[in-house]
């Protein structure tokens, strides 16, 4: 087993709680980190044989394109569609962030991590 992982993808959309959020939108950045099995992709020097990272952007960037108010659910439905092209992985974590979300103070970043 070994991990292909995405770190640092930033975006700005339009997710959040309150619909300000959603009209002004924010930045927002995920990590996403893959389990499998890529023996044979290390062995052999095939792309076929491994998760494509260039694919897992595109799916983190067709579903940062559509609202959402939590980020538990971006996490939820990014790994719900990695898993569509690739199922037989062990284990997707996804993280997401918003840089300085509206807790009435200073804060960075909030940030969720979800395993599935």
């Amino acid at each position: 087993m070994g991990t292909v992982a995405l770190e640092g993808i930033e975006f700005f959309a339009y997710h959040g709680t309150s619909e300000e959020e959603q009209k002004i939108g924010n930045k927002f950045s995920i990590d996403v980190i893959i389990t499998t099995d890529f023996m044979e992709a290390a062995r052999y020097d095939r792309l076929k044989d491994t998760v494509n990272y260039e694919i897992v952007y595109r799916i983190v960037a067709k579903v940062m394109q559509k609202s959402s108010r939590l980020l538990e659910h971006i996490a939820y439905k990014i790994i719900g569609e990695i898993r569509t092209v690739y199922p037989e992985v062990e284990m997707i974590e996804v993280s997401v962030s918003k840089f300085n979300p509206p807790v009435g103070g200073v804060c960075a970043r909030s940030r969720i991590t979800l395993k599935g």
